[in-house]
């Protein structure tokens, strides 16, 4: 007996694709033009703002201040109102959301080799793919910008970056659904590669990186955030980035240092529920130690993200989680409500999905806090595991060229894990007319990100926004 195909045929999705060209001509994502009702940039962060720690937003103007690719970095949210204004192709994929270049980077993979992949997944939703390809390709002309390369250098990157996108996307087309599943980047068999055809100066900075991001683990966080009181190791008291809990209780009058021990031992009662359970009866082995509340990244800064100091044989064999906060995706004002209640299980879901190998230890939990009796998302994961990522405030225009088209490659496999990859293939087409549009895209939006970072400097200098520097 032979029952009827439910799925679409591979001509079938391609033809999707094709036909999407005419609701949204590949040339049409060339242009960005401000909209006339366009929010004010510097109110868009304010209203993020509100539901941040309060004390600590100065840090985040601080952070986005130091230039204008810092300021795109911590921007997310006004990219995302000024892309829903922007050509759809209505293809949809589990969207990054926060696609730049600083958010991809190598870590450690359950098999205990080096990878490279996305690594921030705070803003992931279900949206348009050219929205990522967009962020991606921008950053690349912010950053070539920021490091002085001129036009015909930084065009050259865009270019390249996009059409690293698309040859991928069609590579992946052509694959097997589980040949997409299993595609990785192993870091290292990448380097061997690289070192027969590069410079030995990028062979001798690229070993020291993957050596550097080897000594990122648990155990290197214990000598660089701990200190021994009384015979038990301590998280070290580093305020405003790092304050224990004592320290929070002594700022801040409605704070009880009593209620947040409670509320972390919530978190950790109930995340250890969504992780597998060999990943559970391993937690187990670990007992809770001390916590922290930590300044994270740029455009985190305000969110709650706690260290947490574990033990388990004796005091060398440390696990450092972090427990973020987890709050609605940019994205989902612009393309609709996620399907997950609980922020941190949107997060979780989106990384498993586009990320070929995730941490042991990634799970979520909502929590009322003792503290304010506020629900709030997390999502828990290792704090350091063989984390690296590129030096983007010293890279010359080949090495930027090079790392561009590594990020576009794993984004293009995201992408093609989540999304209809032989559609979009389709879309994008054998030429260039893509790539062309998305490098006049790249330098007018990093225009108006110049514009932007200007606004919130004069709100700066203004008064309007309250700024701390220097951290």
């Amino acid at each position: 007996m032979t029952t009827s195909r439910r799925l679409p045929t591979p001509e079938e999705r391609r033809a999707r694709g094709k036909a999407a060209r005419s609701s949204a001509p590949r040339s049409s994502h060339g242009t960005f033009n401000p909209a006339p009702d366009r929010p004010d940039p510097v109110a868009l962060l304010e209203s993020q703002a509100a539901s941040r720690v309060a004390e600590l937003v100065p840090i985040r103007y601080g952070r986005m201040l130091v230039s204008p690719f810092t300021f795109y970095r911590g921007a997310a949210l006004i990219m995302a109102s000024d892309l829903s204004t922007t050509a759809d192709s209505g293809l949809r994929v589990q969207a990054c959301g926060d696609a730049h270049l600083a958010n991809f980077g190598v870590f450690g993979s359950p098999e205990r080799r080096l990878i490279f992949d996305i690594n921030d997944f705070d803003e992931t939703a279900p949206g348009p793919w050219e929205w990522d390809v967009k962020r991606l390709v921008t950053s690349l002309e912010i950053a070539g910008r920021a490091n002085g390369h001129d036009e015909e250098q930084r065009r050259r990157v865009v270019l390249g970056a996009t059409e690293a996108y698309r040859i991928s996307m069609m590579g992946f087309a052509q694959m097997t659904n589980l040949e997409v599943w299993y595609a990785h980047m192993d870091f290292e068999e990448q380097f061997e590669q690289f070192k027969r055809t590069r410079p030995a100066k990028a062979v001798k900075e690229t070993a020291k990186a993957i050596a550097k991001a080897r000594t990122r683990d648990s155990m290197q966080a214990l000598d660089k955030f701990t200190e021994v009181v009384d015979g038990e190791p301590r998280i070290i008291n580093q305020p405003p980035l790092i304050m224990r809990l004592a320290d929070l209780a002594a700022n801040r009058a409605e704070l009880e240092a009593l209620d947040v021990e409670k509320e972390i031992e919530g978190i950790l009662d109930g995340y250890k529920q969504t992780l597998p359970s060999d990943r559970a009866h391993l937690l187990s082995t670990y007992e809770y130690v001390d916590t922290a509340l930590k300044v994270v990244g740029v455009g985190s800064v305000g969110t709650r993200a706690w260290i947490l100091l574990m033990l388990g044989r004796d005091g060398e064999d440390p696990l450092f989680l972090q427990a973020k906060e987890a709050q609605a995706s940019v994205l989902e004002q612009f393309v609709g409500r996620s399907e997950y209640n609980n922020a941190g299980q949107r997060v979780v879901a989106g990384q498993r999905l586009m990320q070929t190998a995730s941490d042991i230890f990634l799970g979520w939990h909502r929590i009322k806090s003792p503290a304010d009796g506020k629900e709030r998302d997390y999502y828990v994961r290792q704090l350091r595991d063989w984390k690296g990522s590129a030096d983007l405030d010293n890279i010359d225009p080949s090495r930027l060229f090079m790392y561009g088209r590594l990020c576009a490659w794993t984004l293009a496999k995201a992408h093609a894990r989540s999304g209809d990859r032989i559609a979009i293939s389709a879309y994008l087409g054998n030429g260039d007319t893509f790539d062309r549009a998305i490098a006049r895209f790249a330098t007018a939006y990093a225009d108006q990100n110049e514009k932007d970072y200007a606004e919130l400097k004069a709100a700066a200098d203004s008064g309007r926004i309250e700024v701390v520097s220097g951290y």
